[in-house]
Order: C-alpha cells, then structure tokens, then sequence
C-alpha cells in the first residue's frame, strides 16, 4: 500500500504541474512553423504534443513530410530560442500551487523540479514565476542525461536532497511522469489539473490523482494524523 505519510520530499514536473504553460508553448512553437510557411496548431492540440522535450515536441508538430532528423532539430533549435526569448506574461502558476508550496516549506519537506523542458528554460521559468519558493534543484532535459520517463534524473534528485525514493513522491500531469516515478521507486502522485486527463494517469499507474494542489498536503496531515 502507498504510504503518503512517508513522504519526506517532494518532485514537481514544471509544464502542466506547476506551471500553466500551454500558451506559451504554443505561441513560441507556431512561431517555429510560421517561419517556415507551416500550418499552425490550435491551442488544444499543444497538450497532446507536449510533455517529452522539444525534439519530440518537433517530430509531433511539424507536418509527416517534414519530419527529417535534420528538420526536427533545427526546429526543436528554434523553439528553445524562441521560448527562451518569449516574455512569459501568460503563463501563471495553477490556482492552488502556491498555497501547496507554502505547506511544503511549512512541514519542512523539501521540493525539486525536473522537467523535459531544456535545462536552461527551465531554470529561468523557476526563477521568474516560482522564486518565492526554495526549490532546488531544477533540473531540464541536459545534454547526456535521458529525458523521462527515464529515471537516471529523478534519482539524481534524490541523492542530492539525500533522500531514499521511496520516501519521495512524484508529482506529474502525463504519463511518462508517472512512469518516471514508478521507474525510480518513487510514490506516483498525477496532476489532474494539468495538461492530460485523469484517465491518462490512472491508466499509467498514479498511486494518487490529485483534483487540486491542496490535495496532497491534505493527505500527507491526513496520514500523520493517523486518519
């Protein structure tokens, strides 16, 4: 049985977890396709494309006859400078998160993020929107390092906060976080408020669907309270 109890650190994805980035994303990517005459994405179909960094990111976006290994990393190229440079005026934290964080720093249980975003954009999208928490580290998709549902990075995480796996729950909206998080031995936990639907999550295995943020500090005081 999974013991939320136990929990004695905590890893967020980024996109679709903490942070509500669709927008952005898709603006920076139909950018990408814009420049090069391409049919644009609406909205919608950005959470389906998303999740598994920006190479895949272009292999999903761009149209079947353009998808050369020469094209998608040269579109995957222009979509990180073009996020990069993008003033974030859109994405927000989900309601909810702050709140969640607050709790955290509170109960002194420590929190990470990792994300298949590049390792630079993530580290700037924590420090812009998310500064007022002490989150670290903050890890994006590094050259060298397998993106998840890979769990060499998750586990990283968990020798730097010194902490076994199996104390530490994954927070994640899609399922190759889940997966990520089964793959370490870490307590799956899925972000129903994110970019994919609780069905996704439950199919891949979430030990926990979380409706809200304040759901899992409310079950970790449930449990220590012996409810």
């Amino acid at each position: 049985m999974t013991d939320f109890g136990a929990i004695h650190g905590v890893i967020f994805d980024l996109d679709g977890t903490l942070l509500d980035t669709l927008e952005d994303i898709a603006v920076a990517f139909n950018g990408v396709l814009a420049r090069h005459g391409l049919p644009l994405h609406p909205l919608a179909d950005y959470r389906h494309l998303v999740g598994d960094g920006a190479w895949v990111l272009a292999q999903r976006a761009l149209p079947p006859d353009w998808r050369t290994e020469e094209r998608i990393a040269a579109c995957s190229r222009e979509y990180v400078a073009a996020y990069r440079n993008l003033a974030p005026v859109r994405a927000l934290p989900y309601p909810g998160i702050a709140q969640l964080l607050d709790g955290l720093v509170a109960r002194g249980i420590p929190a990470a993020v990792l994300s298949n975003k590049s390792h630079d954009n993530a580290v700037s999208s924590v420090a812009s929107l998310l500064a007022s928490w002490p989150l670290s580290p903050v890890l994006g998709l590094r050259e060298g390092v397998p993106r998840k549902p890979d769990p060499s990075a998750a586990l990283e995480i968990a020798r730097k906060l010194d902490l076994p796996p199996e104390r530490i729950v994954f927070v994640g909206d899609t399922p190759n976080d889940i997966q990520t998080a089964r793959a370490a031995g870490m307590l799956p936990a899925g972000a129903c408020w994110g970019f994919r639907d609780e069905a996704e999550l439950r199919a891949a295995g979430a030990s926990l669907l979380l409706r809200h943020p304040a759901d899992l500090l409310g079950r970790i005081d449930g449990k220590r309270a012996g409810k």
